[in-house]
Order: C-alpha cells, then sequence, then structure tokens
C-alpha cells in the first residue's frame, strides 16, 4: 500500500512539475528558495529546527484553486480526502479590502503524523453565485446553469479517491493512476472562453470571470516555503525579476515570527482565446514563496489583524506586539509545544498551517442586507457532507497533548 502521506507528497511533487511547465520562473523559483533554505539551515541550524526538518521545509508547498458552484467543491472535498486533505476554516473573502464574491476553505492535513510528513495543502474558494449583492437573478441563473454543465472531477478519480479515504492508501497501480488523473484536474486548460459572457462576469469581478467563464479549474498559485522570505526576494530581484506588490505583512523586525509572510514575482502574461470574435484576453501569471511563522491565539490573530489593518510600519510592531515568544507563551497569544530539558520547560512553536486572511465563522458581514444566500460556516459544512475543522481548536490540541505529556 502506498500510504496517505505518501499520496500527497506524490500529488503534490505532480502538481510541482506541471507548474513548473505552465509557468517557467517557478523552477528558478524552486531553486532559489532551497538555495536560500540550504543557506539558512547551514548558519542558523538550531533556529531552523524549530521550524521544522529542511527535508520537510524544502518539500513544503500551498496551492490554491477556484471553483463554481456548490457541487464542484463537494466533489474536490471528496477528492482531497483521498490525500488525507480535510477542511479547515471559512474564510469569507467578500469582505476584503477589495470584495470578492468568493467563500472558501483551506484543505488540508490536520494531525501532527500527517503534517510532519507532509503538510501540502490547497485553499479552495467558490463563488457565491446566489449573492444577489454580486449577481443578479438574472445573471445568477445563467452563471448556474453554465456551471452545471461543466464537469470537472471524472467519476473514476472520485471513486480511487473515495477508496483511498477508506483503505487509508492505495495500492502502487491504483495510486499512480490516482496522483496522475488528479494532477490533470488541476492542469490549465486550452479551451477558448466566450467573449462577451466573460466580459459580463468581468464587470463583477475578474475573479468571476477566470472562475465562471472557463471549462475547467486549474492550479493557479503553489507556494513553496522559505525560511528567510527577505533574502529570496533579493536574491530574485538580483536575477531580473519583478517582485509585485513587495513582502505582505508584517514587515521585516526583530520580534518573533508570526502566521505568514508572502512574496510574489511577475511570471509571465496569461493569454485566453475568445470563441467568437476572435482575440485574447490577457491576464497576469505569478510565482510567489512563504515563509511561516507561529501560530496565534484568537486574541494574538486580534491584535495582529489590527495592526495590518493599520498598516503599521517596523517601529510600531516592536510598540505594540510581543518583542519575544517568551511573551507571546505568557500572555496565551500563540501556540506552543512542550518538552523537558535539564529540569526547564522548553517551548517550541507550532508552525502556522493555515491562510491568510483570517478564517470566520460570520455571514453577510459587508452589509445588513439579504445576500440571497447564507453563505457561512454550517452551509459549508452541509455543501460539503462532512465537519469543517476548525483551525484555532486544531492547534489548541496539539499544545494541550504536549502540556500534557510534559506534566507526566
Amino acid at each position: 500500500m502506498v500510504e496517505t502521506w505518501e499520496l500527497r507528497a506524490r500529488f503534490a511533487r505532480a502538481l510541482s512539475v506541471m507548474y513548473s511547465r505552465e509557468v517557467p520562473i517557478y523552477t528558478t523559483l524552486r531553486q532559489v528558495t532551497g538555495e536560500v533554505n540550504a543557506d539558512f539551515a547551514a548558519r542558523e541550524p538550531a533556529e531552523a529546527e524549530r521550524w521544522g526538518s529542511l527535508d520537510r521545509v524544502t518539500a513544503e508547498l500551498h496551492g490554491e484553486i477556484r471553483l463554481g458552484s456548490a457541487a464542484e467543491i463537494r466533489q474536490a472535498a471528496i477528492l482531497f480526502a483521498g490525500f488525507g486533505m480535510h477542511p479547515v476554516g471559512f474564510y469569507d473573502l467578500r469582505d476584503a479590502a477589495t470584495p470578492l464574491p468568493v467563500v472558501g476553505t483551506a484543505f488540508r492535513p490536520i494531525d501532527s503524523f500527517e503534517l510532519n510528513h507532509n503538510p501540502f495543502g490547497i485553499f479552495t474558494s467558490v463563488l457565491t453565485t446566489a449573492d444577489h449583492r454580486f449577481f443578479d437573478a438574472d445573471l445568477h441563473a445563467r452563471l448556474e446553469r453554465f456551471l452545471a454543465g461543466r464537469s470537472l472531477f471524472p467519476t473514476e478519480l472520485l471513486h480511487l479517491a473515495a477508496l483511498a479515504a477508506e483503505e487509508e492508501g492505495l495500492t502502487a497501480p491504483s495510486a499512480e493512476r490516482f496522483v496522475s488523473l488528479a494532477a490533470t484536474v488541476l492542469a490549465r486548460t486550452e479551451l477558448p472562453v466566450d467573449k462577451g459572457w466573460y466580459s459580463e462576469l468581468e464587470a463583477v469581478s475578474p475573479v468571476a470571470a477566470v472562475v465562471g467563464a472557463s471549462a475547467g479549474t486549474h492550479i493557479h498559485a503553489l507556494r513553496p516555503r522559505v525560511l528567510d522570505v527577505d533574502e529570496l526576494s533579493r536574491r530574485m530581484r538580483a536575477l531580473g525579476f519583478t517582485m509585485v506588490d513587495g513582502i505582505q505583512e508584517p514587515p521585516k523586525w526583530d520580534g518573533p515570527a508570526v502566521l505568514l509572510r508572502q512574496t510574489s514575482f511577475r511570471a509571465m502574461s496569461e493569454p485566453h482565446q475568445f470563441i467568437s470574435s476572435g482575440g485574447t484576453v490577457v491576464g497576469e501569471s505569478f510565482a510567489g514563496a512563504e515563509a511561516r511563522g507561529l501560530a496565534l491565539t484568537p486574541p494574538g490573530r486580534e491584535l495582529y489583524d489590527r495592526l495590518a489593518a493599520a498598516d503599521a510600519d517596523a517601529a510600531e510592531w516592536e510598540r505594540r506586539f510581543p518583542r519575544t515568544e517568551a511573551e507571546l507563551d505568557s500572555r496565551g497569544m500563540a501556540y506552543f509545544t512542550y518538552r523537558r530539558e535539564g529540569g526547564r520547560h522548553i517551548a517550541e512553536p507550532i508552525v502556522y498551517e493555515d491562510f491568510l486572511p483570517a478564517p470566520t465563522d460570520d455571514a453577510c458581514t459587508r452589509a445588513e442586507v439579504d445576500c440571497g444566500a447564507r453563505y457561512h460556516l454550517p452551509w459549508l459544512a452541509e455543501t460539503l457532507g462532512r465537519a469543517v475543522h476548525d483551525p484555532y481548536a486544531l492547534y489548541q490540541e496539539q499544545q494541550d497533548r504536549s502540556r500534557e505529556r510534559t506534566a507526566s
């Protein structure tokens, strides 16, 4: 049997190979990321080890896909369950600084054994087609018909996924077939799109056009993990690549590494051929990487979000945010595991495994109006036909188990 974690590792590798063909800069990005990680581990071996073994960090990837309908995200849940990836958190991007008509969840491993062997996760969003603030009744009906007419996940793939989830692995031939089919589903499609339909959806949101006018879906981000994102950015710029929007928060400072710091680079134009009146629509494609830090508790996350919303600089972070891991621990603002060493209790960071922005369980928070659909955590769980895990509860459980072991 090929165990679940190995299926997931093979899936991540297959997507990486495929993405390298589709976005050539990605090959360079992976190479430079590996070099930065190796140099960091050689320079600060103890610090590198605290955030996971070099092998784990080097193999770590996080991706994103976009879907159009409840039926599609339900089938995606079946697919990812075969790789030991479970829904964690509810994300409502309709309340983002630039509102997007999507909600989503992160499919990822949830226990320490699976995370340590391979932490691959995919953020999966779905259009909120019934939200009348974005789609009026007529556009909603036509969009639903369009989405109902496409089929993303073959029956054979879903059958193998269900079998893998039930058996916690697959035989070697089935494993090879499963990984191949899954990667093919997430490959870019060259099929043309209808210009009028694309433009109509684009007037609502570019994301609606990309998702709702295409015949399929694809992996549109696949970020490796880097131990020093500032050094990665410096080296990529030295090679002539253009960094997009700098490094996402928090700024570089002397305090603890928390949550995520991300960067991306302009990779290539992405033309789509129109069906009828000729021409193309060209979008940008990007390749990015991320540095992962401490998982924050709700109080820690609340302070983080306030500083992020205020676009605080490094000096403001140093003034308002705890300056050490010990202070974060004592104030209950971050999650740690604990071990004894020479009579002392040593706190080790629990790495943040999720995505930004913060997950929420609120619905329709952008405006007190009738959305036409209540997109919220219970809706997502019912749609997926399975529980959606609370990320804070997962981190808390990991911390509590560690405390119990240390106490005993």
